[in-house]
């Protein structure tokens, strides 16, 4: 490690930024032979996995990584969570498999002490050359949130985070600090090393709680994949939230892709991988997936309410994986000229960012990075020459 720091081009020139998904629960070609309601790499004991599953063994990730490294996204996210790996572990192991990839690490604020985060954040800075972003993820589930200890509703969590971000920052100013708060107690704080640069803080959500701890500090706003005029609200409401405390945001989307040389071979695909749920299994995903506490999970299963004649939900975005899923369930589905038009279509609205996912993800990077970045690329490049409009008389 050279220790000079990354500047992203994606990210620091400008221009839509593509990222990926690590899939630390493990991967597969379809959503059949899961536990109901879990998502990709979940599985309940004594459940029979699907053929064709990879488990999230080292070797698998770090081929995955390196792969993402190389067809030109920015970086990958790697989720938090009891069905998943430890991210912070996971990404830490992957610094030396890769050699410009950011690490875009989802944890949850209060099952580690925010002196602590801040510290660790600062050193993974320093061990990847400037390559760590944090995803700030305060929980769906309560059910889950009390495994780990942590007895919080839904609202209380979202405080939490917020004074967990406001000793993290205070941290990383590099001074001695105190802070005494309703959640955590710092008394003679000191990081003697701050991060170069301080990591970007991504966080969700739909709820008043989620905006506005978004509104005073994230540096993106992330949301799942709704339609256009949908996202386009959300990001008006999150936008005025934070110019009232005097700040700019930028804007992300999470969504899956399933991208082909023609929409007949895109749809094909996308039936295959939901073939295997029977209506059983997508009754029980339902069920699991509404006992959430999760707004931004509800407005997903709103778009289509579990019902397999009402997954097209928008021009090319198809409800399929959140029948069973949790979290980001829609995908854009079609040829690559299709995709690369949604992708303008949500550009138009103010998103910036795009974290993206398929299955299985080493193929599906591989599709949209040579079908679908070209185009997008090519219409950026356009947009650059085109001269501008003329506002005279």
């Amino acid at each position: 490690m050279t220790g000079i720091i990354v500047r992203d081009r994606h990210i620091d020139a400008g221009g839509p930024v593509f990222h990926w998904f690590l899939p630390t629960g493990g991967d597969s070609r379809t959503l059949g032979g899961r536990a109901h309601g879990l998502g990709i790499g979940e599985r309940a004991p004594g459940s029979v996995a699907a053929p064709g599953n990879r488990p999230a063994s080292m070797d698998y990730l770090a081929q995955l990584a390196r792969a993402v490294d190389t067809l030109g996204y920015a970086g990958v996210l790697t989720p938090t969570g009891a069905h998943c790996e430890d991210a912070w572990v996971v990404t830490a192991a992957l610094i030396p498999h890769t050699r410009r990839l950011r690490f875009l690490v989802a944890f949850r604020p209060g099952l580690i002490a925010p002196a602590l985060a801040a510290h660790m954040a600062a050193t993974f800075q320093r061990l990847s050359a400037g390559r760590l972003m944090l995803n700030v993820v305060t929980g769906s589930s309560g059910a889950e949130q009390r495994g780990y200890g942590d007895r919080l509703d839904h609202d209380e969590r979202y405080a939490r985070a917020e004074e967990f971000l406001t000793v993290v920052r205070a941290a990383w100013r590099g001074e001695t600090f105190d802070h005494h708060g309703r959640h955590f107690d710092v008394e003679g704080g000191l990081l003697r090393e701050p991060p170069d640069p301080l990591p970007r803080v991504y966080l969700g959500g739909s709820s008043d709680a989620a905006v506005g701890v978004a509104a005073r500090h994230a540096d993106v706003y992330l949301t799942w994949g709704e339609p256009v005029a949908q996202v386009a609200e959300k990001i008006d409401r999150v936008r005025e939230a934070a110019e009232r405390c005097g700040r700019a945001i930028r804007f992300g989307i999470r969504l899956h892709v399933i991208t082909r040389d023609t929409a007949a071979q895109a749809w094909a695909d996308a039936e295959r991988l939901i073939a295997g749920l029977d209506a059983t299994a997508v009754a029980a995903g339902q069920r699991h997936l509404r006992a959430l506490e999760s707004i931004g999970q509800h407005r997903m299963l709103d778009l289509h309410g579990g019902d397999r004649s009402r997954l097209l939900v928008a021009p090319n975005l198809w409800a399929g994986i959140g029948l069973v899923r949790g979290g980001a369930g829609t995908a854009l589905v079609g040829s690559h000229e299709e995709v690369a038009e949604r992708i303008a279509d949500y550009r138009r609205v103010g998103i910036e960012e795009f974290v993206l996912s398929g299955y299985p993800h080493l193929e599906e990077a591989y599709a949209f990075a040579e079908g679908v970045l070209p185009l997008v690329r090519q219409s950026v490049d356009s947009s650059d020459r085109a001269p501008a409009r003329s506002t005279g008389g």
